[in-house]
């Protein structure tokens, strides 16, 4: 009975197909697949990533300067020390991201959802957080100073770290 249930498995496996997985080689593009995959310390300053599938890729100290991440999914990806000045993160995934000293100046986050997302000792000056969801976001020790809230009516002033002030 084992061996005729295993030679079933087997034979049901080979007539539907598993789903593809990431190329990481493919190149940084609109859509691009890069789930799971490592860019630690690449440079994809001004790489068009729009809805791309990131979700726990890692680019731990890659420079990201003017990427366009807009509606990606990038669900526990990891960008602890990357430079990602005046990225457009808009309406994109990054529910439990970990972002942690990565330099976000300038970033926009519109309608972006943050949640549970680790943004400790991150720098967003003057980051866009109009209609972000960031409920559970640790914001430990960021430096927030001439962000725009949420609400995208407040704008946060000098020395607001680790929250809106």
């Amino acid at each position: 009975m084992r061996v005729f249930f295993i030679a079933f498995i087997l034979s049901a496996s080979t007539l539907a197909p598993l789903p593809a997985w990431a190329d990481c080689s493919d190149a940084a593009q609109p859509k691009v697949n890069w789930r799971r995959c490592f860019f630690d310390g690449q440079d994809l300053s001004g790489a068009d990533l729009s809805d791309a599938m990131l979700r726990d890729a890692a680019f731990g100290r890659a420079t990201l300067n003017g990427a366009k991440l807009a509606g990606a999914d990038a669900y526990r990806a990891r960008f602890v020390s990357a430079t990602m000045k005046g990225t457009v993160l808009d309406g994109a995934r990054l529910i439990e991201a970990d972002m942690t000293r990565a330099d976000l100046t300038g970033a926009s986050f519109r309608e972006a959802d943050l949640r549970n997302a680790k943004l400790v000792n991150a720098t967003l000056v003057n980051a866009d957080f109009t209609g972000a969801r960031l409920a559970g976001t640790d914001l430990r020790h960021s430096d927030m100073t001439g962000a725009t809230w949420v609400d995208g009516k407040r704008v946060c002033g000098e020395n607001s770290i680790g929250q809106c002030n």
